[in-house]
């Protein structure tokens, strides 16, 4: 199976595309992720929202906003709203920044490393 996380921005005006998303698949989210970081001494967090894998090709979506959303704000209780609304609940679990590696790819790979071993995603089949 494909995991591959599709990255909509930094949450500004992205965020509403996200719970576009969410709302439209409501029937594949299979989870709703807060990633916290910790930078320059405040707290952001990457939303993401995890698709049930297609129903033909095994690949599977991971749809974030990476960062970019103080922790607390407005714009997470707009995440959590929808996540109340598709009656999902949100899993939040600090992980390092993604400056701390030398590309993006790298920091999607620890995160699906994460999320597997948390049996949060499917392992690699």
């Amino acid at each position: 199976m494909i995991q591959r996380f599709i990255e909509l921005g930094e949450g500004y005006s992205d965020l509403y595309e996200l719970l576009e998303i969410m709302e439209s698949n409501k029937h594949r989210v299979s989870q709703l992720l807060c990633l916290k970081v910790k930078k320059e001494d405040k707290i952001f967090a990457s939303f993401v929202a995890v698709l049930q894998p297609a129903s033909e090709g095994k690949f599977q979506p991971l749809y974030i906003c990476r960062e970019g959303i103080p922790f607390p704000s407005k714009r997470y209780g707009l995440f959590e709203s929808k996540a109340a609304q598709i009656n999902k609940d949100i899993i939040s679990f600090d992980v390092k920044p993604s400056t701390d590696f030398a590309e993006t790819e790298l920091f999607f790979h620890y995160l699906i490393g994460i999320l597997r071993l948390n049996y949060l995603i499917p392992p690699l089949t």
